[in-house]
């Protein structure tokens, strides 16, 4: 399974990506992001899904970018080539991998700002090519394993947040995943992308490295649950007290 988050704030764009990599019965350790930057242009890819699919259609976009006359100058243009190669490696691949029993499985989170861009923007490209902008409303999108990160974001993350706070958050969602899902861990690759900066920073983190804020977080989640307010919960065990003391006085 893989973890990919994409969040976008209106100070920019944050990334996520462990590198987990199952391969048969094998784990490797492989980057799950590209990152493509000159002078007013500044993107980055994320991807899940079978990663033949995924080094294919990389390789056939590379040769798109490296083919054209002129850079793309607006992001959408630059999904759409690589949703082109999607749907050619579909037509060259699809039927024989369904015919080994596998899925026709790759997800793509594709953000960044080009230079015809008003804006950072952020999208999710579909295994079918066809793709969504990711907007205000939800500012975030999860790709691979999902379920288990989006409560926090969904409870807490806001298209006016910082990208500090994003990441903190990102950070948190993602450990959520990597205790609950087996096939998801350390090391993570972030990337950050401040708006108008055409200029993606990239970090990568081990374990050890957010120790100190995970370990913090279960600590005072433990904590939360001990502190609730809990009027509710309590009735019920006076209930149960009542009825183990009524018990009693009918066995005396």
């Amino acid at each position: 399974m893989t973890f990919c988050l994409g969040m976008n704030v209106h100070e920019g764009i944050v990334g996520i990506a462990d590198t987990r990599v199952l391969s048969g019965s094998e784990c490797i350790t492989a980057r799950k992001v590209t990152v493509y930057q000159q002078e007013e242009q500044a993107m980055f890819l994320m991807t899940s899904g079978l990663r033949s699919l995924r080094d294919k259609t990389l390789t056939y976009f590379d040769e798109v970018m490296a083919e054209a006359a002129q850079p793309f100058e607006r992001l959408f243009k630059a999904v759409n080539a690589f949703a082109t190669q999607i749907r050619r490696v579909a037509r060259e691949d699809k039927e024989a991998l369904e015919d080994s029993g596998l899925h026709f499985n790759i997800y793509t989170l594709i953000g960044g700002q080009l230079a015809n861009d008003r804006e950072h923007k952020l999208y999710l490209v579909y295994p079918q090519g066809n793709w969504v902008e990711i907007g205000q409303g939800t500012p975030y999108h999860i790709i691979g394993a999902s379920g288990y990160g989006k409560p926090i974001l969904d409870r807490t993350l806001k298209h006016h947040d910082s990208m500090r706070f994003a990441l903190k958050v990102g950070c948190l969602a993602f450990d959520s995943t990597r205790i609950s899902a087996a096939d998801v861990d350390f090391p993570i690759d972030v990337l950050v992308y401040a708006r108008n900066s055409y200029r993606i920073v990239e970090h990568r983190y081990e374990k050890d490295d957010l120790l100190e804020m995970t370990s913090w977080w279960q600590e005072r989640l433990r904590r939360s649950v001990h502190e609730l307010p809990a009027g509710g919960i309590d009735r019920v065990f006076s209930q149960l007290a009542l009825a183990e003391e009524n018990k009693r006085l009918a066995s005396a």
